[in-house]
């Protein structure tokens, strides 16, 4: 056994239940209150998912402020083309690892909250994983919840941003775009990914009228050098007033057990998240371009 497979060895098998991390961040909803379809062979799923008859869920939860405005129900849907060296939940990154759901059981659930949703200006926000990678089922979702009066959000790295079309767009009130790097080589370090198409989505959402929250991950030593702060600031820059704000997330370890579990090996294992002086300098770069900062 190799040295990286010995150090994942030492990880006990039960550290992921009882890690008090990992309890914190426990999707209350899991996948209660959901009908999964039953007698659905390989093809008639594939079919399913890309009209969005079905979409492949890894969990729900309710919260508060967190995931857009009011109180939500935020769906975490399985897959993503991703792989961040910071990645929070890369249990969602399979999509045959989340549990099919279909459009009107995702429908029922919506509307059994409505009330709540609208008492306190919360609404529907898709997550992952990566939702754009079912956007059938998630757009059909939107489209739903607006004609039941509820707010719409998308949580998403834009990375495939030509799945989404211009009519879906449409149903999305808000987009927590995740911009995670400012310069292609930064970003294919921290993602695998390539930086454009999230350029590309945030100037059609712009162009559609609809708001942004920004989000940036602060890693020291990997996104937080100085230029690529200064490039992240000028894309947002690019969506004009769509940015309503953006988030700084200073790095932490709360996902590390679950690459553990996963055996995965983890590719920040002892790093540290950013200081106070650097979380200030980094916000204050973004101010002087103009934008409100949390």
């Amino acid at each position: 056994m190799g040295e990286q497979d010995a150090g994942f060895r030492s990880t006990k098998q039960h550290m992921l239940r009882e890690s008090k991390e990992y309890r914190s961040q426990t999707l209350m909803g899991g996948l209660s209150g959901f009908e999964s379809p039953i007698g659905l062979d390989r093809r008639d799923r594939i079919r399913a998912l890309r009209t969005g008859d079905i979409g492949f869920v890894h969990s729900w939860d309710i919260n508060t402020s967190v995931d857009g405005p009011g109180t939500r129900m935020t769906v975490f849907m399985s897959g993503c083309p991703l792989r961040c060296q910071y990645c929070q939940n890369p249990d969602t990154w399979k999509m045959r690892d989340g549990k099919p759901v279909t459009l009107e059981a995702m429908i029922k659930k919506i509307d059994r909250y409505a009330d709540l949703f609208k008492a306190t200006n919360g609404g529907i926000t898709f997550s992952g994983g990566e939702s754009m990678m079912q956007a059938p089922f998630v757009s059909r979702v939107f489209r739903a919840a607006k004609e039941m009066g509820i707010h719409t959000c998308l949580d998403t790295s834009g990375f495939l941003n030509k799945d989404y079309t211009d009519e879906m767009i449409e149903d999305i009130d808000l987009c927590l775009l995740d911009v995670k790097s400012g310069d292609e080589e930064t970003y294919r370090k921290v993602t695998g990914g390539v930086l454009q198409p999230t350029i590309d989505f945030g100037e059609r959402l712009a162009k559609a009228g609809k708001k942004i929250w920004v989000r940036f991950v602060l890693v020291p030593g990997l996104t937080s050098d100085e230029e690529n702060v200064e490039n992240v600031a000028k894309i947002c820059e690019r969506f004009g007033d769509a940015v309503e704000h953006i988030d700084v997330l200073p790095f932490h370890q709360l996902g590390r057990p679950k690459w553990h579990e996963l055996r995965i090996p983890y590719p920040l294992e002892d790093q540290k998240g950013p200081s106070q002086a650097l979380r200030a300098r980094v916000k204050e770069q973004f101010e002087n371009h103009g934008f409100k900062v949390y």
